[in-house]
């Protein structure tokens, strides 16, 4: 497992009962995951520093109760990039603090590459990867449906200082945008994806990971350069094995770019508790990237 050590401004402070206390600059947040079901805290007289918890309701859903008033929006600084943080209505803030794995990743091959890089990153959410590909000096393609969300990748891009780089912003359902890329002929060094495990496009499109994620990166082998840098997918599906991720990318490498040469590889992305041994696994990635 990868784990995103590098955080100054974020971090997990105790974990115990499903629940994770976490530490966002100078608030704390008490948000609910699965993944912990051991009951012992460790720092049991930490948790009562709270400033806000989410509360899952028994009917689904939730939502935040607050110990302390907060700002509508905060931020926070992960090397050289800044992100806008809101308590959102399902447990989110907005940002993964584990894809700093990705990011740093994304922003050594970019740098290292020597020649303009052409990014496309779908289901791109509030942005983090379009911000680090943009500050090691790529151009990006944004896609994601939700109007919402695009703006809040505007605000991140622009607390970063990189307005000024050159990014498209689109809100689109990322099926019918590359089928558009393909008929305009339009190519990307450079495809992250970060599909979620169900949701809705611009008009109503169903996206299912299972069922939709093999024919999305077949169709996006199709708007890769002659000379592609990484193809990246982020996945937060539960029972998928990174495995399968890396699987498909080599089926769709085979199949339809088998000139290109590369190495292909998979893993978890987590996150550490502070003072401790624990790591907390956060998502899985499948990538290809060109070794030249």
């Amino acid at each position: 497992m990868e784990v995103a050590n590098n955080w100054k401004d974020y971090e997990i402070l105790d974990m115990a009962n499903g629940e994770k206390l976490e530490r966002w600059k100078d608030i704390i947040l008490v948000r609910p995951d699965p993944q912990i079901i051991w009951k012992e805290k460790t720092y049991p007289e930490l948790w009562k520093k709270a400033d806000a918890i989410y509360k899952r309701s028994n009917s689904g859903g939730g939502a935040w109760e607050y110990k302390s008033k907060l700002p509508k929006s905060w931020q926070v600084t992960y090397k050289n990039l800044t992100f806008n943080l809101k308590p959102m209505g399902f447990k989110h803030t907005g940002l993964f603090p584990e894809q700093a794995i990705n990011w740093d990743w994304m922003i050594n091959k970019i740098e290292k590459s020597n020649r303009p890089i052409k990014v496309l990153n779908l289901f791109a959410y509030t942005g983090g990867a379009t911000v680090a590909c943009l500050y090691a000096g790529a151009s990006v393609t944004h896609v994601d449906s939700s109007k919402g969300m695009t703006e809040w990748a505007k605000e991140n891009v622009t607390s970063s200082g990189l307005r000024d780089k050159p990014v498209r912003f689109l809100v689109d359902d990322v099926v019918k945008f590359v089928n558009r890329e393909i008929r305009r002929g339009n190519r990307y060094d450079a495809i992250i994806m970060d599909p979620p495990s169900y949701g809705r496009g611009t008009n109503g499109e169903v996206w299912k990971f299972e069922d939709n994620i093999a024919e999305l990166i077949t169709l996006c082998m199709k708007v890769l350069s002659d000379n592609p840098l990484f193809f990246l997918i982020n996945s937060y599906t539960t029972g998928i094995s990174s495995q399968v991720l890396e699987n498909m990318l080599r089926i769709a490498f085979a199949k339809n770019a088998s000139s290109f040469e590369g190495k292909f590889s998979n893993g978890e992305i987590g996150l550490p508790m502070k003072n401790s041994r624990l790591v907390l696994p956060c998502g899985i990635y499948g990538r290809w990237e060109n070794e030249n």
